[in-house]
């Protein structure tokens, strides 16, 4: 089990292939080429953040802790709000609404086994683009037309297709939208000696998922496998290390933990999806 505490971890920026100053703080991967491959993050932008409507080939989780988000007809985001985006199914266009905002993102490999191309990856890819002969501008990478004229394409897309060799082919939609969800409006449920959750949701056959966890004073919680987790408040003790808000754990597959709580916590866990070994290679082909 990995344990990353927030404390130790440093404020960075990087570039992107959206509009505006893109500040983060790395959290957590995976492993590069897995089907379940991810990659989580503490997103700190800043009010001149600007996304223009678009899709990815893989599934995408947020959390929003400070500041909002207009996402246009798709939903707006709050403190407090989570939302799943789909693989294949576009959303957006995405504006700040605040002067600064911080948000937990997920980015992992969707039902289809298409993956995630690594943050490594695309950063490579990126800066070699940028020196041309195209360019990036708010969300669009822009070329020039043989004979004339200009080509305008998403700029993760552009990269993507860089990095791989080849066109990106999205899977076909299983959500026809983006789902913005408001846990406090969602019932606490009682499943064990001083701990209780709220389930968000189980999305597709391979089974992500999205709970909240609420555990006592001196309560212990059993931690599940291909799973995140995300401390929103409390303190405690995992596996001889302490714990504290925007603490974040990994259990890999088949790996178990548990967890004790010395006040009352509330956890997000992020279920990744399951694959077998099978349907991972049928996926992949």
């Amino acid at each position: 089990m990995r344990v990353i505490n927030f404390e130790s971890l440093k404020l960075q920026e990087r570039p992107h292939a959206r509009g505006g100053i893109f500040r983060h703080y790395e959290l957590l991967s995976g492993t590069d080429g897995a089907p379940d491959n991810f990659y989580l993050q503490l997103s700190v932008l800043s009010g001149d953040f600007i996304s223009p409507r678009h899709r990815h080939n893989f599934d995408q989780v947020r959390f929003q802790l400070e500041g909002s988000f207009d996402f246009a007809s798709d939903g707006r985001m709050d403190p407090g709000s989570i939302a799943y985006f789909p693989e294949g199914t576009r959303y957006g266009p995405q504006k700040a609404l605040s002067a600064t905002s911080a948000t937990l993102v997920l980015q992992f490999g969707g039902a289809s086994g298409n993956g995630y191309m690594s943050e490594a990856q695309f950063q490579k890819g990126l800066a070699e683009m940028k020196k041309g002969p195209g360019t990036f501008a708010n969300g669009i990478y822009t070329r020039e037309k043989p004979g004339g004229g200009k080509i305008n394409q998403d700029a993760y897309e552009a990269v993507w297709e860089y990095v791989n060799g080849r066109e990106l082919v999205y899977p076909k939609e299983r959500y026809s939208n983006a789902v913005f969800m408001t846990p406090e409006n969602f019932d606490w449920i009682q499943d064990g000696p001083g701990t209780a959750s709220k389930l968000m949701g189980i999305f597709s056959e391979r089974g992500s998922r999205l709970l909240f966890h609420r555990v006592g004073a001196n309560a212990k919680l059993a931690l599940e496998d291909s799973s995140l987790y995300f401390v929103c408040s409390g303190k405690g003790d995992v596996g001889g290390k302490a714990w504290s808000p925007r603490t974040t754990m990994h259990l890999e597959r088949g790996e178990r933990g548990e967890l004790r709580a010395s006040e009352r916590s509330e956890i997000l866990q992020m279920g990744l999806p399951r694959f077998s070994e099978a349907s991972a290679e049928r996926a992949a082909a």
